[in-house]
């Protein structure tokens, strides 16, 4: 990195010199150009072959190589795990039973709880939470089965028969099993804010522990993804906490569980709402970048970070099975968790904050309890890691782009972004993730040639002869948010069809192809064309032609030549004419 406080200049200046003097301005803007000696054409780097819509070079900031949602157990080392597994798999056959039994004991009494109640919508009465302790004292116990032990929890269930009178009908015997293991291996630092003062609690993600701790201790209203409502015996059980589904994709979704937050953190009646704003689980020792759910409604939020120390078994759900994963933590002496309550963070009327500002300031005080970094990556990233290791590549984690990051400036959807990650995966990366010109174009079915190396050399902004996935992604959506873009595909279709016809005929698209790459021959025009012909019946529609170039923003530098007097700089600035 640059030494800032560096001041000897590289050159002397000679007293008898008869350099004309240089003013402090022209210093300060001295500009070396250095050529890469690896390029093969050094001229193609500063041909721009969307200069014609305006555009210029695209900015790629630093990428880290930190892999926020790798578990770094994945594999059994050592003797003494080894021998730790096989003196416990006769104990984690026992705790799977007693699993079993307390998630069945809960699901019974959830259902008695849910039967007939049909207002969902409403508060749940309060006989029917009182029942609900049932199903809070069995989370606990499934802690338990999974080696976390408390202190506190010998206290919770003395207390149980006199808050609730009934609850001596559960076997005698259970309590006497729980009451032989109860150590103070969870432990707690700070408290919950009253839900008067913090109607929002917001937390850390790293394993599937987590909401049945907080389910446990809290009882509190969550945010979850529809998908969850079809679990078997778990969604059953969530639905008792009145969960706030969503669709992660659908923006109506979205909108309709931001106002159920607002509606539920309004009123008291309703339990706190709980959210993990990172989207989902990391390994711990990152923070993702934050959803902004949570703080649109704009009530106080009690941030709440969990950990789980650990030497030998990381206990993160990441990269791993949840099978392989339960089966580690049955077969561990115990496992380690820590909560810590964090103050409320409350959002700054008087300054009139906006939400990024309020999860900001949220996510600060988070990764500063758990004294851990802060990243770009979002749950985005996580679905291109499954994507990278469903296609078998070798190192999956270079195919993350920090997504976080790159919706700031470009708002790429998750979706868009897996699309594109199959055409750059089908490219051939090599191990290190990168893709070299000839299977970039061979995918993209595009010819040799001065226009496609061009098209080639844009992306590849390091100029190293290889491009990224990210590379790809953010040259992609550069171009495709340009203000010209859109009305540059409408006017190239204009002048590709027929004024009397509504579509392209594979000949018209041929001869304008021929004008940028003129050594085109009709196999690689077929193949082109059937890429914008998307219905396979010989033409191609409107569209059609809009869909293609918006999936394959970087095609329309193709169309460059029917476009290079459609523009003109006017008093707006660059517009299509």
């Amino acid at each position: 990195m640059a030494d800032h406080n560096l001041t000897t200049p590289f050159l002397t200046q000679d007293g008898n010199s008869q350099t004309p003097a240089i003013s402090d301005s022209e210093k300060s803007h001295l500009v070396l150009t250095i050529e890469n000696p690896n390029s093969e054409n050094p001229q193609i780097n500063f041909q721009n072959p969307f200069e014609f819509l305006g555009v210029e070079g695209f900015n790629d900031h630093p990428s880290t190589s930190a892999d926020p949602f790798r578990n770094h157990t994945l594999k059994i080392v050592g003797v003494y795990e080894w021998i730790k597994i096989l003196i416990c798999i006769p104990i984690a056959a026992i705790r799977l039973v007693f699993f079993g039994l307390t998630l069945l004991v809960g699901y019974v009494a959830t259902l008695i709880a849910l039967q007939g109640w049909k207002d969902r919508n409403s508060p749940m009465p309060r006989w029917r939470s009182n029942l609900m302790w049932v199903t809070r004292f069995s989370s606990r116990c499934i802690l338990f089965s999974f080696g976390r032990y408390e202190i506190g929890f010998a206290n919770f269930v003395i207390a149980l028969p006199r808050k609730l009178p009934w609850f001596g009908v559960l076997p005698a015997s259970m309590s006497s099993f729980v009451f032989l293991f109860v150590y103070h291996w969870i432990r707690r630092k700070g408290r919950p804010a009253p839900r008067d003062i913090a109607p929002i609690i917001v937390s850390n993600h790293v394993s599937y522990i987590d909401p049945i701790f907080y389910f446990y201790e809290l009882f509190p209203t969550i945010v979850a993804s529809d998908s969850h409502d079809s679990m078997p015996v778990v969604g059953t059980i969530i639905r008792a906490m009145q969960v706030i589904y969503v669709n992660r994709f659908s923006p109506s979704s979205r909108k309709h569980a931001v106002n159920e937050i607002k509606r539920k953190a309004s009123c008291n009646r309703f339990p706190r709402v709980l959210l993990f704003p990172e989207g989902t689980t990391t390994n711990g020792r990152f923070l993702l970048s934050f959803q902004m759910g949570a703080f649109i409604p704009n009530h106080p939020i009690q941030p709440v970070v969990v950990r789980y120390p650990h030497v030998h078994f990381d206990q993160s759900w990441g990269n791993i099975s949840l099978a392989r994963l339960m089966f580690r933590m049955f077969t561990q002496f115990h496992n380690f968790m820590e909560v810590e309550y964090l103050p409320v963070v409350r959002p700054l009327h008087s300054q009139k904050e906006n939400v990024p500002l309020f999860a900001e300031r949220t996510a600060h005080a988070m990764a500063s309890a758990l004294n851990v970094v802060q990243t770009s990556y979002s749950y985005g990233d996580m679905l291109l890691l499954m994507k990278a290791v469903e296609l078998k590549q070798e190192n999956p984690s270079r195919f993350m782009v920090e997504l976080g990051h790159i919706n700031s400036s470009y708002r790429v959807s998750t979706m868009e972004a897996l699309e594109l990650l199959e055409k750059f995966i089908s490219m051939n990366p090599d191990s290190s993730g990168c893709v070299e010109i000839g299977d970039f174009l061979r995918v993209l079915r595009l010819k040799p040639c001065g226009l496609s190396e061009k098209i080639f050399a844009f992306v590849d902004i390091e100029k190293m002869g290889k491009i990224t996935f990210k590379q790809f992604l953010l040259a992609s959506y550069h171009i495709k948010k340009q203000p010209l873009f859109h009305r540059a595909c409408e006017v190239s279709f204009a002048k590709c069809s027929d004024e009397i016809q509504d579509h392209i005929s594979k000949e018209e698209f041929g001869d304008v192809i021929r004008l940028g790459i003129p050594n085109v021959n009709d196999h690689d025009i077929k193949e082109l064309f059937n890429m914008f012909d998307m219905d396979g019946d010989g033409r191609i529609r409107k569209h059609e032609f809009l869909c293609c170039l918006r999936k394959n923003p970087l095609f329309i530098a193709l169309f460059s030549p029917l476009l290079q007097d459609g523009l003109e700089y006017t008093s707006n600035g660059l517009e299509m004419v």
